[in-house]
C-alpha cells in the first residue's frame, strides 16, 4: 500500500518539475483538449496546463490570464487542507463546507456560468478565454 502512495508522490513531483521547466505554450507533445481542437470551443479546463506552469513559476497573474476557474479551484482546495489539517493536529471539529450537500451543485453551477462566459466573445467575456 506505501508503494502506491510513494509512486503516486514520485509521479506528482515529476510532473511538477515537467511543468516547471517546459512551458506548455512553447510546446507540441503535451496533449491538447479535446473539444477546443474539435469545436475551438473553451471548456472549463482550457488552459490548464499553462496556467499550472504560471503557478509553478509563482505567476499569480499569469494563472488568472490562462483560467480563472483553476485559481478557484486552488482556493477550495487551499481552504479544504487547512480545515482538515486544522482538524487532525489539533483535534477541532471544525466544518468543512466542501462535504456540504449543496456544495456540488453550486460548484456545478459555477463551472457551467465560467463555461458559457468565457465563450462569449464581447468584453469583458472574452478575457476568461486563456492567452
Amino acid at each position: 500500500m506505501k508503494l502506491k502512495y510513494i509512486g503516486l508522490l514520485l509521479l506528482g513531483v515529476g510532473l511538477a518539475v515537467l511543468y516547471f521547466f517546459v512551458n506548455p505554450s512553447n510546446v507540441d507533445f503535451f496533449p491538447k483538449c479535446p473539444l477546443y481542437v474539435t469545436t475551438g470551443i473553451y471548456c472549463p479546463g482550457c488552459g490548464s496546463q499553462r496556467a499550472t506552469h504560471q503557478l509553478l513559476q509563482f505567476n499569480f497573474i499569469g494563472v488568472l490570464q490562462q483560467n480563472v476557474l483553476y485559481f478557484l479551484g486552488i482556493l477550495i482546495l487551499g481552504y479544504h487542507l487547512i480545515i482538515t489539517g486544522f482538524n487532525f493536529f489539533f483535534k477541532k471539529n471544525i466544518y468543512n463546507y466542501i462535504y456540504h450537500p449543496k456544495t456540488p451543485i453550486i460548484l456545478l453551477i459555477i463551472i457551467i456560468i465560467y463555461w458559457i462566459l468565457r465563450n462569449l466573445p464581447y468584453y469583458p467575456f472574452n478575457l476568461l478565454a486563456p492567452h
